[in-house]
């Protein structure tokens, strides 16, 4: 598959960062997935501790529920090009001592992102997944928390679709929000297979 040339050199540039060397309690290990021809884009946190391990981004059970919600399967989510993954921080933060990893660097986006994004002319839907990278690509149109920034999901259609985190511990969260698989799910599954038909 043949890249843009300034996509080549962001990714090339992304790989071999190391701006957060020594604050991270691992060797750095960036994980990107963008193609030149991404119409989707998967805009998460940051790894887990598996993703870190693979190099591959969701290879863990929240991206069994984030396909879920796609309505793919594995195959195309990993073998599409019009489907790319760019988190809001590209290594693995490490474990908070109560459970849980710590939050994505702030730095990583504000290296990264702008440059990337550029390099990403075909890019028809961004998905926030979660608060850190809802409040960045948002800004002051975010809500008071993630679930009201996703509440007002019409809001940023058609080009951004907030989403809560697809981790476990969300699982609650999606029991008192009904709403989000009634509504938001239906849309976005219709999203995703008006781009991949197109």
């Amino acid at each position: 598959m043949t890249t843009s040339p300034d996509l080549d050199a962001v990714l090339a540039d992304i790989r071999a960062c190391r701006a957060c060397i020594g604050d991270l309690p691992h060797e750095p290990r960036p994980v990107v997935r963008v193609f030149p021809e991404t119409r989707l884009l998967i805009c998460g946190q940051a790894p887990g501790r598996r993703v870190h391990e693979s190099g591959l981004p969701f290879t863990d059970p929240s991206g069994d529920r984030l396909r879920d919600w796609l309505g793919i399967d594995s195959a195309t989510f990993y073998g599409d090009p019009r489907i790319g993954v760019a988190a809001q921080a590209f290594c693995y933060p490490g474990t908070a001592p109560g459970g849980g990893d710590y939050p994505p660097p702030r730095r990583c986006a504000a290296l990264w992102r702008p440059r990337l994004l550029g390099a990403l002319p075909q890019m028809e839907l961004t998905l926030l997944v979660g608060g850190y990278s809802q409040t960045w690509a948002l800004g002051s149109r975010a809500g008071v928390n993630m679930t009201e920034t996703v509440r007002a999901w019409r809001d940023h259609a058609p080009s951004i679709l907030p989403l809560p985190h697809p981790s476990w511990r969300n699982t609650a969260w999606l029991r008192r929000n009904p709403w989000f698989e009634v509504e938001v799910v239906p849309y976005l599954r219709q999203r995703v297979r008006d781009i991949l038909a197109a």
